[in-house]
């Protein structure tokens, strides 16, 4: 077992590594935050279809338990929704800045709906990382005066991305949370597509309402659709996958605190990537630190814990 930890937590760590293409890839793709999320999940149960024909995995699953997993892929897509749309409307540094809230959420989430008692070092540990993605976001910010003076002076366009920010992290906390109980009883692939599938169909349901699909809708660029094929393939499908799987090893919160390292490999690749437009400051590197320190003390304790259980 303190094996399997080992390996999942190395795993979570090189997943988070592969979310960091995600802003970016949002940055990148033309469309609205709706019909993106749509056709990454689309594309993503493509993949993943195609991975289950060939290891010839079983898909039937009790109805109540489907339910569930549909469930969890609306909570998942709603949470893709809310991260592009808060992208879209802000910016990249500021969403991902509030997207630290995630571990808070998670460490009040589990003790409300399993019953588990409140942990403080937890709590403690989620109120940290978030001011060390308060310095990151400074530093990835492009203006001259910081992410808060941005936030104040850009009126309710940054508000708002703030909001959808928020409730992002908010969603993924409770997915992280929902799932790490599924996870336990079901194969990460098989709750993958169903879970997908079901955030594919419930954001059809709303394209249709507004009426949405269109030929204009399906005529993606070669760029978009570049873009669209890596982020539904690695960063989805694989990723989904993987991430679901080490849940069986890892608590929620500690996915969840993992996951706060994404803006910093995000600022980094988009670094390598955006050479001339983006900087290194030493907020960065104050943020960087206070981060991966109650990543690695995170993994310590809980390391601790169990050697002495």
């Amino acid at each position: 077992m303190p094996n399997d930890n080992i390996k999942s937590y190395l795993h979570l760590h090189l997943i988070v590594f592969i979310w960091g293409f995600t802003a970016i890839l949002g940055a990148l793709i033309t469309l609205d935050a709706l019909p993106l999320v749509w056709f990454r999940m689309l594309f993503a149960v493509g993949f993943i279809a195609i991975y289950t024909y060939y290891k010839k995995l079983p898909l039937k699953v009790p109805t109540k338990i489907l339910f569930q997993f549909l469930f969890s892929g609306l909570i998942i897509a709603l949470h893709w929704f809310t991260f592009f749309h808060a992208i879209k409307i802000s910016n990249v540094s500021i969403t991902l800045a509030c997207l630290s809230t995630g571990a808070l959420f998670a460490s009040l989430l589990e003790p409300i709906l399993y019953g588990k008692k409140i942990v403080w070092y937890e709590l403690l540990s989620g109120l940290v990382a978030i001011i060390g993605l308060y310095f990151v976001a400074v530093s990835a910010d492009t203006g001259t005066e910081g992410v808060w003076s941005a936030i104040f002076n850009g009126g309710n366009q940054f508000l708002f991305g703030i909001g959808f920010a928020l409730l992002s992290a908010f969603l993924s906390a409770l997915f992280a949370v929902i799932n790490s109980r599924l996870v336990k009883s079901y194969d990460a692939t098989v709750i993958s597509f169903y879970e997908l599938s079901g955030g594919v169909v419930f954001f059809s349901f709303l394209l249709l309402f507004f009426g949405s699909f269109s030929t204009d809708f399906f005529q993606l660029s070669v760029k978009d659709l570049i873009y669209l094929l890596i982020l539904s393939s690695v960063c989805t499908a694989y990723a989904f996958i993987a991430s679901t799987a080490v849940m069986k090893f890892l608590s929620p919160y500690t996915v969840m605190l993992t996951i706060n390292l994404e803006p910093i490999y995000g600022i980094i690749l988009a670094v390598l990537i955006f050479e001339e437009k983006e900087k290194m400051s030493f907020e960065f590197y104050i943020g960087a630190a206070i981060i991966l320190l109650t990543v690695l003390l995170n993994a310590i304790i809980k390391s601790r814990k169990k050697e002495l259980s």
